[in-house]
């Protein structure tokens, strides 16, 4: 029986219901990411006792389904996609925009799938968009193709936030005090296509980037469509 199947327990002293629940342990995570979230802290925010919750949530995975299904309200699209490469691209674009949101999401992505109503609903609008394009097979290759790629580039954008936080350092700071180093070993020579990418290389913001990334990502599937 999965948290969706169960019934929650009627009210007591200190109302809880699991939308309160879950709308602590979000805030919780949006400042200090997952490793911030327990059934304990979730608790003391409510202010009520920690056994009061396992009537709610029996495990802090099930906690974690519930978090990642209460976000996904952010990713489902407000309308009907035109087609399967608009459904793509509003799933990719509105997962990045709600990970750099609740920075934490980038550690759930890619698990198994997800059963609540939010997940389920955005799952559904992404595969009716294929409509008649492509058996169902092809369609979900296709999908998982598009979500392999802007999983990956999104947890190494939220990778390099949270390494400016842990460090103190921007982008920008890094490269400059890492600078001197890479110059050096650059110019031993043994590195030349490396060389190439440091100095020829255009650098992109990370917009750009994962942009960029998907149309070609979306480009090789829509070759793939088309084939007989």
């Amino acid at each position: 029986m999965t948290v969706w199947d169960r019934p929650e327990p009627a009210n007591r002293p200190v109302p809880l219901d699991r939308e309160r629940i879950v709308a602590a342990a979000v805030a919780l995570a949006d400042e200090g990411g997952l490793e911030a979230v327990s059934l304990r802290k979730v608790a003391a925010r409510l202010n009520a006792g920690p056994m009061r919750l396992y009537g709610y949530i029996a495990t802090k995975e099930e906690l974690f389904d519930l978090m990642l299904d209460e976000v996904q309200a952010e990713i489902l699209p407000m309308e009907p996609p035109g087609d399967w490469r608009e459904a793509l691209s509003a799933l990719a674009h509105r997962t990045r925009r709600t990970a750099l949101r609740h920075t934490w999401l980038a550690d759930l992505l890619g698990g198994r799938p997800a059963l609540g109503p939010n997940g389920l609903a955005v799952a559904e609008a992404t595969l009716a968009a294929f409509d008649d394009t492509a058996d169902i097979d092809t369609t979900l290759r296709a999908v998982e193709t598009v979500s392999a790629y802007f999983t990956g580039a999104i947890r190494r954008e939220i990778a390099h936030l949270r390494a400016e936080r842990a460090t103190g350092l921007t982008k920008e700071d890094w490269q400059r005090a890492s600078g001197p180093h890479l110059t050096r070993t650059l110019a031993t020579g043994r590195f030349p296509a490396l060389s190439r990418a440091v100095y020829d290389g255009t650098d992109v913001d990370a917009e750009t980037s994962f942009a960029t990334g998907l149309d070609w990502v979306l480009d090789a599937v829509a070759a793939r469509l088309a084939r007989p």
